[in-house]
């Protein structure tokens, strides 16, 4: 995988090590930091420090009232939601100047949360409802829907940060291609490539953007072009499964039907087979199809992104 820039990523200021909590703290991420920093160039914002809320502070909750979500003092009950939204908006306007590939937000955050953020009810007592959405990162997810963004926390799971990093990366190699003057000769190489990484996520991803690729000499550019990237962004964001990548494995195989000795093949199927049962992991596999690709010099497979969708030294793929 070879990108010409580094992806710039938005990111919670917290999770690099500022102490910008609003107990003066912080919650940096070793991973992100340490691993996945040497691959991109992070954006850092905090939103509440950014409002001016300083540091330390009182704690923030969301509050249900009257139908809307307020954004309220825990100890004052002072609602700064307006004030919030309104920065929010603009922030984000300010981060479409930053060519983000994408943006990793801290969990449970009044302002942050992608998710299932504890929000209040009006009535004194009452439990809260994990169903809300950080006011900052409602903001950010509406203003830019098919950029990558995730929260810390699920990146703890192995197939969800390999979901992101691959997403993040596709995304940078999307965003660089249409930048170019891109010819519909060109959008039909890169949907090529991109054939076996739609099939693990999404196969019909692939094939509805492989009929908008064979009319795009009949629309308009700036339409093709959104429709592309929003159907590329969505299909990716499906999780890839064990079943779908043994699929897209077996199809790859395929094309060693004449190359490889029986040995070889055996090898590879059985490779494959252990994969889907759990017993190794998607690389052990996959190891196995680039040594092939390179002996015997498969053009085709050697073009997929599938092979090579993010580096290396992140291992991703190792584990089972």
């Amino acid at each position: 995988m070879t990108l010409d820039t580094r992806p710039r990523i938005g990111i919670s200021s917290c999770l690099l090590g500022q102490k910008v909590r609003f107990d003066g703290g912080h919650k940096r991420d070793a991973f992100l930091v340490e691993t996945y920093g040497q691959f991109v160039d992070w954006v850092p914002v905090c939103p509440e420090v950014e409002l001016g809320l300083g540091t330390p502070r009182d704690s923030l909750r969301l509050l249900r009232r009257d139908d809307l979500v307020r954004m309220v003092n825990k100890k004052t009950g002072e609602d700064i939601a307006g004030a919030m939204r309104a920065w929010s908006a603009k922030r984000v306007e300010s981060l479409a100047k930053q060519d983000l590939s994408g943006y990793v937000l801290k969990k449970d955050s009044p302002s942050c949360g992608m998710e299932r953020v504890k929000v209040y009810g009006a009535e004194p007592g009452s439990m809260p409802a994990k169903s809300g959405r950080g006011l900052f990162a409602e903001a950010l997810m509406a203003r830019f829907p098919d950029l990558p963004v995730e929260e810390e926390g699920r990146l703890s799971d192995p197939r969800l940060r390999d979901n992101f990093v691959e997403r993040v990366f596709a995304y940078q190699r999307l965003k660089a291609f249409f930048a170019g003057r891109w010819t519909v000769g060109g959008l039909v190489a890169f949907h090529t490539a991109h054939k076996l990484t739609l099939l693990a996520h999404a196969p019909e991803a692939y094939s509805t953007l492989g009929r908008l690729v064979a009319g795009a000499k009949g629309l308009d550019r700036a339409d093709v072009q959104a429709r592309y990237r929003e159907g590329f962004m969505r299909g990716l964001a499906a999780m890839a499964t064990a079943r779908k990548h043994a699929n897209v494995l077996l199809h790859m195989a395929g094309y060693f039907r004449k190359s490889l000795d029986d040995d070889s093949r055996q090898e590879l199927l059985g490779a494959i087979e252990d994969y889907r049962r759990g017993l190794v992991p998607l690389i052990v596999p996959i190891t196995l199809v680039r040594h092939h690709v390179r002996r015997v010099g498969e053009p085709y497979l050697a073009g997929q992104v599938y092979l090579d969708p993010h580096p290396k030294e992140l291992m991703l793929r190792n584990h089972v």
